[in-house]
């Protein structure tokens, strides 16, 4: 039997390519690696020594706006002060943030891009902990109280899996808009 040894890259459908672009390459810092939105698909990647594209954008998008089409596409971070840089990146560009949580595994920040599609930033955090596991994070908090916030809920709920239905609520509550 053959094996995938990873994910290569996700394509997506937008309705104005150029937009789109300018946001994966000004806010995630994604390089564009090939095409153009004249021709209507532009290649970007975060390691485009290694990998030519990990995200493909191409024009066509016929579904409406609001329709569900992407549960999510996922960016690893290295290190954890990439995820604080984000988050203050997403706040002082407007961009929709949908949660900040742990994962047990892994610290995310949830977020839109400019066409409703949710994508995800996150760092692998080295600790195990059954999946579903979402608890809020405030990553306004000083490093250590966030990383003992989910080592405490790792150790706590690591084995059976946590699911804190208002992790949304709670962000929308500490959210300025």
């Amino acid at each position: 039997m053959p094996t995938i040894v990873e994910l290569g890259h996700v394509g997506l459908h937008t309705f104005d390519l150029q937009r789109e672009a300018d946001f994966f390459a000004e806010i995630l810092g994604l390089e564009i690696t090939d095409g153009s939105a004249e021709e209507g698909f532009v290649f970007l990647s975060s390691r485009g020594d290694v990998e030519h594209h990990e995200l493909l954008l191409t024009s066509g998008r016929t579904v409406p706006e609001g329709a569900i089409l992407v549960q999510q596409v996922s960016f690893r971070c290295e290190q954890y002060e990439d995820i604080l840089e984000y988050y203050e990146r997403f706040k002082s560009r407007g961009v929709r943030i949908d949660m900040t949580v742990s994962h047990g595994i892994a610290i995310g920040i949830y977020f839109f891009d400019p066409e409703g599609n949710r994508f995800e930033v996150y760092w692998q955090t080295g600790l195990k902990a059954k999946q579903a596991f979402v608890e809020h994070l405030d990553l306004s908090l000083p490093k250590e109280e966030v990383l003992e916030k989910v080592r405490s809920g790792v150790e706590k709920y690591g084995s059976t899996g946590f699911f804190e239905s208002d992790a949304r609520t709670q962000l929308d509550m500490q959210s300025p808009d």
